[in-house]
């Protein structure tokens, strides 16, 4: 599974980072046009419409949030709205029908119709200077930044799938952790009221187990409702208000390799919102041709009859106009156009500095979180499994309490839910890392592979 999946023309393949929580099979297309290809039916499930059911995966959540997301509607009609314009632009001005009639309704001769003069002239605007051209070409960069920023859409959509997906697995597994501890504390709780009913312990023990169980309870009851608000916030991004599936499946820790930065940065111009910016930029571009062009006035041609009632003849017309540029000649709305692509180059620029920041960034926030989970893996989960088990033997040997058990136990508890949150911590910065750089990572990774190999 991908953050991304192949299409015909661009995406590369997967992603790996050192502790990979899923490779996520974003359903990212090539920007050009085009289907899924054979090649992705192993990255992502066939459409889903509905609500899942049962065990949910990685793979269906993307499914269902790609055809039932209200988020992505509202993009696909952009881009419908476009390919409409698209249309119009091209389409020619109508031509015109001119029926004229004069020399009547006047005195003595003119008083009738019989000295009549009567034309039918059709005329056709021609537009000269490109204008046509350069409105079509500009509705048609109009389309392309609509799909850039659709498929910029779908990308963030699945990040967000990927994020809401990892915390109702960690929820799961703390909500599991802590009603394992809950049902300890009931048990020992059950062995301190035994003890104090046979004189063997004092009944503050007793209490303290009572204490403990209370703290257990509650800290289970706050894991379920952080559960329900997670399911809930999944269910949001394939458009439901109530999850019906029953659990979620998947793994948080897969040991992956981390790009290099460098190969992070290189792969931003194929990012969507580098081709959005690019393909806006162009359509700036041909907006100013277009008001340039304008300045060349239009000519209008037309062709007709004229008929002579008194004599009952006919002679033809031919008409042109033009008007002259004389006082208007766009200059305004020329100078506006160059300006506005003056300033989407600078936020273009801008754009680009805060990709390039984010992706340093969140590349360092993922090295620092790999060091943080070698460091809980090494030092805090092994130092407080090998507490519990020496206590545990005490307790057996009669050197403990069981008190001092559950305290051993919630203490191997504590850490496996940091060590939890750590790893949710650095796989939300790993789909952020993947969506920053627009491509599977493992694609990265093993573009890094075959140069070297070169050598």
């Amino acid at each position: 599974m991908h953050l991304f999946s192949k299409r015909k023309q661009s995406m590369p393949t997967r992603a790996c980072i050192y502790y990979k929580p899923f490779t996520i099979a974003f359903a990212i297309c090539s920007f050009a046009a085009g289907t899924l290809s054979a090649a992705q039916a192993d990255t992502i499930d066939p459409p889903h419409v509905g609500e899942p059911q049962g065990e949910l995966t990685l793979r269906k959540a993307y499914s269902y949030a790609l055809v039932n997301s209200p988020r992505l509607a509202g993009y696909a009609i952009d881009i419908r709205i476009a390919e409409a314009e698209t249309l119009q632009s091209g389409l020619l001005p109508n031509p015109e029908l001119e029926v004229e009639a004069e020399e009547f309704g006047g005195s003595d001769e003119t008083s009738g119709f019989d000295n009549a003069e009567s034309t039918v002239l059709l005329s056709q605007l021609l537009e000269l200077g490109g204008k046509r051209k350069h409105r079509v070409k500009t509705a048609k960069l109009s389309e392309d930044v609509s799909r850039f920023a659709y498929e910029q859409a779908r990308m963030l959509l699945l990040t967000e799938v990927s994020k809401a997906f990892i915390s109702v697995l960690a929820a799961q597994e703390q909500l599991e952790l802590l009603q394992k501890n809950a049902k300890l504390a009931s048990e020992a709780l059950d062995g301190a009221k035994t003890r104090v009913e046979s004189g063997e312990a004092s009944p503050l023990e007793q209490l303290k187990a009572q204490s403990v169980l209370a703290s257990e309870e509650i800290s289970a009851r706050q894991a379920e409702r952080k559960l329900d608000a997670a399911r809930r916030q999944l269910a949001e991004l394939y458009g439901s208000d109530d999850p019906k599936f029953s659990h979620v499946s998947g793994k948080l820790r897969q040991s992956i390799q981390l790009p290099t930065q460098l190969s992070l940065k290189q792969t931003l111009e194929r990012h969507p919102e580098m081709l959005r910016w690019a393909a806006l930029l162009e359509q700036h571009r041909q907006v100013v041709a277009l008001e340039e062009s304008k300045a060349i006035p239009d000519l209008t041609v037309g062709v007709g009859l004229k008929h002579f009632n008194g004599d009952d003849n006919l002679s033809g017309v031919v008409q042109f106009s033009v008007p002259l540029p004389l006082f208007d000649r766009n200059q305004g709305n020329i100078r506006k156009a160059r300006e506005e692509l003056g300033k989407a180059h600078e936020n273009s620029r801008a754009i680009r500095i805060n990709a390039l920041v984010a992706l340093t960034s969140t590349h360092r926030k993922l090295e620092f979180l790999r060091d943080e989970v070698e460091n809980i893996e090494r030092n805090l989960l092994s130092s407080s499994q090998s507490v519990q088990e020496k206590t545990w033997r005490a307790y057996q040997e009669g050197k403990a309490s069981y008190l001092e058990v559950i305290d051993a136990q919630r203490m191997f508890a504590e850490a496996r839910i940091r060590h939890t949150e750590t790893l949710v911590e650095y796989n939300k910065a790993f789909f952020e890392l993947e969506a920053l750089a627009g491509r599977p990572l493992s694609e990265i990774n093993s573009n890094e592979n075959n140069e070297y190999e070169k050598f």
